[in-house]
């Protein structure tokens, strides 16, 4: 689908959670170690968390307000919007509960893969639903300046930790995406992208 309003950066953000969400489930897989002991102290998976709050707080903040009001009278659409809505508001617990799991020293181990299971089908489920149907919604009903004030919004969320997020953001991303991505970035930012920041996350443990 082609879209009017540039969607690059919600795409890689997408693909950065599924990555994260296909190495914390191998994490929580593994046999020959205690997947607590490890997503505990996982430097991943405490960026995951912060990353994704990030990006949903500021959809709720940014994107559905302004469009509930523009759809007005729109009920199929006012629909997909609540939908969004409650599918983010179903990931924080399962969160919450995978963090439980980590600190229950008698059962956490026999829940974790359950609730990994369950936060893997959840946030894909609603990854995949924002792609088909919510992206589409927005593209039509947002104007640029909509759009802009999101990214601006979801930069604020991130705040002091872009020398992280930039870096997580792009791992894995193919060149074209990462050259679009970084040619949006003032000169600064792509200059301490390329001599600190990308070597700084490169050298993270992301899961022991």
């Amino acid at each position: 689908m082609t879209f009017t309003l540039d969607m690059t950066m919600m795409f890689a953000m997408h693909d950065a959670l599924r990555r994260e969400l296909e190495r914390i489930a191998r994490v929580a897989a593994r046999t020959g170690d205690d997947p607590r002991r490890v997503l505990r102290t996982a430097v991943g998976w405490e960026m995951f968390k912060i990353f994704l709050r990030a990006h949903h707080t500021a959809e709720d903040l940014a994107l559905w307000p302004v469009m509930q009001r523009k759809l007005e009278g729109r009920p199929d659409d006012l629909a997909l919007l609540d939908a969004m809505e409650a599918e983010h508001a179903a990931i924080d617990p399962l969160l919450a509960g995978v963090d439980a799991a980590l600190a229950d020293r008698d059962h956490g181990l026999e829940r974790l893969g359950g609730l990994v299971d369950a936060l893997v089908t959840g946030l894909s489920g609603h990854l995949r639903h924002e792609e088909d149907e919510g992206l589409a919604l927005i593209d039509a009903t947002l104007a640029e300046g909509h759009w802009q004030n999101f990214s601006t919004v979801h930069r604020d969320r991130i705040g002091d930790n872009a020398p992280r997020y930039l870096p997580w953001l792009l791992d894995g991303a193919d060149d074209r995406t990462t050259a679009r991505i970084l040619s949006r970035m003032p000169a600064p930012i792509r200059t301490a992208y390329h001599d600190e920041w990308r070597v700084a996350y490169a050298d993270l443990t992301l899961y022991a």
